[in-house]
């Protein structure tokens, strides 16, 4: 009777030593996807400065969207089954850096670009509206009314946005071009409206 009380209390003890363990675990995943969806807002934050201070024109800012696009679309793909692998985290820190060595390179060569002119102002709106749109998908993250999965599937609906503003940006946009990317961005928008407020248990 002893040793069966003996064993069961170090069972119980095993237990509870080991959850948390399994909890830190599971914020650690969260926490690493609400980090790389802050990453974004930041580097688009970057991008739309770089354009408003003429250290970029339309073009290295495109160049530099369709960069994001790639990102995006790889948080789409590892969050697909709802957390992000260690591997997984590395490839995508990694692509990350190199758009933040791209975007450093680029506000700091000889090209500049005039903030003022209309195509320059069309894409700063863009790329702001990116950085808030991205901004949501933090803040669903953090207040658990998105999940992991949610926000990889909003992902990428963000690259989809990304490339349509990478393609206008090389020849500079025009009124029916930010006609197009406002479009998509007001779909995004709704997609990510409604995800947060979908009646299902977030997990």
């Amino acid at each position: 009777m002893y040793f069966r009380k003996y064993h069961f209390a170090l069972a119980a003890m095993s237990l509870l030593a080991a959850a948390p363990v399994f909890a830190q675990a599971t914020t650690t995943v969260h926490d690493r996807n609400t980090a790389d969806v802050q990453r974004d807002v930041n580097q688009q934050d970057r991008i739309e400065q770089g354009l408003k201070s003429g250290q970029l024109d339309s073009r290295e800012a495109g160049k530099l969207e369709k960069q994001e696009a790639h990102v995006d679309r790889m948080e789409k793909r590892d969050d697909r089954n709802g957390s992000i692998s260690p591997a997984e985290q590395a490839r995508l820190k990694a692509a990350q850096n190199h758009v933040s060595k791209d975007i450093a390179h680029d506000k700091h060569n000889a090209a500049t670009g005039n903030p003022d002119s209309r195509s320059s102002r069309r894409l700063q709106a863009d790329v702001q509206r990116n950085a808030n749109q991205q901004q949501r998908i933090e803040n669903g993250l953090k207040s658990g009314s998105l999940n992991n999965r949610e926000a990889g599937k909003l992902e990428r609906g963000q690259a989809h946005v990304d490339r349509t503003e990478a393609r206008a940006s090389h020849g500079g946009v025009n009124a029916r071009e930010q006609a197009r990317i406002q479009r998509k961005e007001n779909h995004q928008s709704a997609r990510i409206h409604n995800k947060r407020h979908n009646l299902r248990r977030h997990g």
